[in-house]
């Protein structure tokens, strides 16, 4: 299996990255055997994916780096780096690589000190590998600090580093970054794809894999979660009833009281097993005796640490939320479709009869106005607003229409 086949819906993304390996390859070999390198190239030292959420950004730039590092003898025969088997591309895809750092982050943002480490490994020749390569998959969760750090190394690259970043679109990225990177332009790819994707590589029942590929409209990742994951399912299922719900303030409140609630557990799952895990290795590390008490001078350690789990927990919520209110956007866009008339194919087939209800006893109108609450709320999330008062004046919104 080659290194491109996790890529869903973007062939012309494909051939880019697959030609640019190509002379990347020609490259080393070259510099390798002493000679001349040629003279035109399609492979730079900085790229940059933007796509919508969903899209495989950093599907793309992984499979890149794998095809950068494959050692595959074929390629002595003509064959395309990327086969997918070698010890260089299987390593660079599962993330153990010695010279491929992926980094993502779980936080609200990305620092200056956690990017004057990458600019520092970014100097280092590779170890193992023919290229040092440096996935940045939250670009766009950079620092106005952390970017102006990064732009120094974008600008003055090692020889034989490559960075590649990922954000949703331009505008996320600092201007002077994005202008000195190959700009790659993913787009949402369709639900069959993504649907064929889901029952060819993970086994998924056909029906299945359709319902939950047309569900989240190409998202891959949530598409494999709807798919494989009850609760997942029941979440979705709860925040389509909420446009029945809100009939009167009482119960938008309680509604909007429960959507935040669910955020907060999702949060509280997935943060309590790591908690405790990194609080234990600090303590270790640290010196601390099984159930003993913590050395002299290590409370501002376990401080910071403390910190950090709090940003996660909240960058866990926001994206809970986020996601519930990408379900209730895709909602009301199925509802305006069934006022227009418009034959586009229904996100949410699987609650026809709520979204006739809601299309009867609303106009059009009505149906944009609760759309822009929806928006209104997740742009009030963005900026920091208290997310129980976001919701809450949501749902009221919904409710006057």
């Amino acid at each position: 299996m080659a290194v491109w086949d996790d890529m869903v819906g973007q062939e012309r993304v494909q051939e880019q990255l697959a030609a640019a390996a190509r002379d990347a390859d020609a490259l080393v070999t070259a510099q390798a055997a002493g000679e001349e390198p040629p003279a035109a190239s399609r492979m730079t030292h900085a790229w940059l994916f933007t796509g919508p959420p969903g899209s495989g950004r950093s599907t793309a730039a992984r499979a890149f780096a794998a095809a950068l590092q494959c050692t595959s003898p074929d390629r002595a025969l003509g064959g395309a780096p990327g086969c997918g088997f070698c010890d260089g591309c299987h390593t660079s895809l599962v993330g153990t690589h010695a010279d491929v750092e992926v980094v993502r982050t779980d936080m609200l943002s990305i620092g200056v000190k956690e990017t004057r480490e990458l600019v520092r490994r970014a100097q280092l020749s590779p170890a193992v590998g023919r290229w040092q390569v440096i996935v940045l998959e939250d670009a766009d969760r950079l620092t106005e600090g952390a970017g102006n750090v990064l732009l120094k190394a974008v600008e003055e690259p090692a020889p034989r580093t490559v960075w590649l970043l990922c954000a949703p679109s331009l505008e996320d990225v600092l201007p002077t970054i994005r202008s000195r990177c190959r700009h790659l332009s993913l787009r949402t790819p369709s639900v069959e794809a993504v649907a064929d994707v889901l029952t060819r590589r993970d086994g998924i029942e056909p029906e299945a894999a359709a319902s939950a590929a047309r569900a989240t409209q190409g998202h891959i990742g949530r598409a494999r979660r709807l798919a494989t994951d009850e609760a997942a399912r029941a979440r979705r299922a709860t925040v389509l009833k909420l446009p029945l719900r809100v009939e009167d303030v009482g119960s938008c409140l309680r509604a909007a009281q429960e959507l935040i609630d669910a955020a907060a557990e999702d949060a509280r799952q997935v943060s309590e097993e790591i908690d405790a895990k990194e609080a234990e290795e600090l303590k270790a590390a640290l010196g601390a005796a099984a159930g003993g008490r913590m050395p002299r001078g290590t409370a501002g350690a376990m401080k910071e640490l403390e910190d950090r789990q709090k940003r996660r927990r909240t960058r866990t919520q926001r994206d809970s939320l986020d996601l519930a209110l990408t379900d209730l956007t895709a909602f009301y866009r199925d509802v305006l479709a069934l006022q227009l008339g418009s034959r586009v194919a229904l996100a949410n087939e699987d609650v026809r009869d709520a979204l006739d209800r809601v299309a009867r006893s609303s106009s059009p109108e009505g149906t944009l106005r609760r759309m822009e609450a929806v928006l209104a709320c997740r742009e009030a999330l963005d900026t920091n607003v208290a997310p129980l008062l976001a919701v809450e004046a949501m749902t009221m919104a919904l409710r006057s229409g």
